[in-house]
């Protein structure tokens, strides 16, 4: 067994435990657990919680690096799985929070049987690997106290029931206030952008509303914690998950008029156009063989289903939460498990957040991808989002070591019907200074016109030196 050396750094998302913490060597990511968590580790271990977990496909397996021992001189080291894509709440449709709340509660309540509970119950603990929700955090779980009151319990609430409530009923993209609040949005805060109709759902009223209102009533208390809080006993923990459980079911969101069935049929390609496209793209592929696609703009994922289809880890980024609530749902139906759909807008993309803007990384940091997709996109971002052609060119330098990006002109019926509701400021907007542009940071590999369209897919691969 290779012994791993003791690590100072930390990975900068991980300093808040003292139970452990991460750190990277050699592209392999290990976690140390200090003398505060090994206690709860070893129960956790033999417990046989983490076998249960591991077998249900509810938390990623990890290696033992050193061997394990009660009082050990140095930490112990374990090597979890690597995760291919972190992804943030921020970036998750309305399903797939829902997904992960309702997997963090079924974790506790296999932890509870076992004698132990989550300390902790971040929606960041969760990540989606082989298109399910996985809980990614070894040092969560402590031993259940007899009649201790949850700790996890407002976390759970700020991090999962308040996000899902705004999103069901006042608007889907409230799911942004994680950029802000990445602790969780504040109860108080849910409580009064909710509409009051929701007094009347007693899940909510217990969970936002009276709770935020315990929060403020005893913010300024003197009385020592236990005395404010009581003894709640295992039958009771039990209730409060089923409560918590029953409540996150049945939220509910409302897809606009028309619904994402649009999607499927509105775009400009003739039968023969929709063919030639998919064929460039699939020899595109097949010339560079990527491991990992990020397509930029996916809308329903046709695209990103080939990528998938050809054995690439793909993500499939679109700014519409409807449309990535409609490719998730339909990805779990169909069983595809190496595509992730996330919610981006990619004029203003995920930034490095929390504490010295380390704690979560920009979308820049988690690449670059192996290749990109840029389809039928160009021309909102320049004529849309007035991005001229330099600036997106090096943008995807920084993302992508293949670009596949397709080129809409100035005469397509797309690009007219923007210029509909704006003057024609873009003269620049054209092929020859598309291709000049994006030939300073990349080279041009080959081209191909659309059968039966005026457009052109262009694959691009990225310069070695800059």
């Amino acid at each position: 067994m290779k012994k791993i050396a003791i690590r100072n750094r930390r990975e900068p998302s991980s300093f808040r435990d003292p139970a452990g913490f991460l750190f990277e060597e050699n592209n392999t990511i290990y976690r140390q657990i200090n003398p505060a968590g090994l206690q709860d580790y070893l129960f956790l271990m033999r417990s046989g919680l983490y076998q249960q977990l591991v077998e249900d496909g509810l938390l990623i397996p990890h290696d033992e690096c050193n061997p394990v021992q009660e009082n050990p001189a140095e930490p112990l080291i374990i090597r979890p799985i690597r995760v291919p894509f972190i992804s943030y709440p921020y970036e998750w449709c309305f399903s797939q929070l829902k997904d992960a709340a309702r997997l963090t509660l079924s974790i506790e309540k296999r932890a509870l049987k076992r004698g132990m509970t989550l300390k902790d119950c971040s929606a960041f603990n969760i990540q989606f690997i082989d298109g399910k929700p996985k809980f990614i955090d070894t040092l969560s779980f402590e031993r259940y106290q007899p009649g201790k009151p949850w700790d996890a319990y407002r976390q759970f609430c700020q991090h999962f029931v308040a996000p899902l409530a705004l999103m069901s009923y006042v608007d889907v993209r409230l799911s942004q206030l994680f950029r802000d609040y990445i602790d969780g949005i504040p109860l108080d805060l849910a409580s009064r952008m909710l509409p009051k109709t929701t007094y009347f759902n007693f899940g909510l009223l217990i969970h936002i509303h009276l709770h935020a209102g315990s929060q403020k009533h005893f913010s300024d208390s003197s009385s020592p914690l236990k005395e404010i809080r009581g003894e709640i006993s295992l039958q009771q923990r039990l209730g409060l998950i089923e409560s918590l459980d029953s409540l996150v079911r049945k939220l509910r969101i409302t897809t606009p008029a028309g619904g994402w069935r649009d999607y499927e049929s509105f775009h400009n390609y003739s039968p023969e156009a929709v063919k030639s496209k998919k064929q460039t793209i699939i020899e595109f592929l097949e010339r560079i063989h990527p491991s990992s696609v990020w397509d930029i703009g996916a809308n329903t994922g046709v695209y990103s289903r080939l990528c998938s289809q050809m054995g690439a880890s793909t993500i499939a980024f679109d700014m519409d939460p409807f449309v990535v609530e409609w490719n998730y749902r339909s990805l779990k139906k169909e069983g595809i498990r190496n595509l992730l759909p996330l919610v981006l807008d990619i004029t203003n993309p995920s930034p490095a957040l929390g504490w010295a803007n380390e704690e979560r990384k920009s979308l820049v940091e988690r690449g670059p991808s192996d290749a990109v997709l840029v389809l039928a996109l160009i021309h909102h971002l320049t004529i849309g989002n007035n991005l001229p052609f330099s600036v997106m060119a090096e943008f995807l330098r920084k993302i992508a070591h293949w670009l596949i990006i397709e080129f809409v002109p100035k005469d397509d019926p797309q690009v007219s019907r923007l210029l509909q509701v704006r003057k024609d400021i873009f003269e620049n907007y054209n092929q020859e200074r598309f291709e000049k542009e994006f030939s300073v940071r990349f080279d041009l590999v080959d081209c191909q016109n659309i059968t039966d369209s005026r457009r052109r897919i262009y694959l691009f691969q990225t310069k070695t030196a800059q």
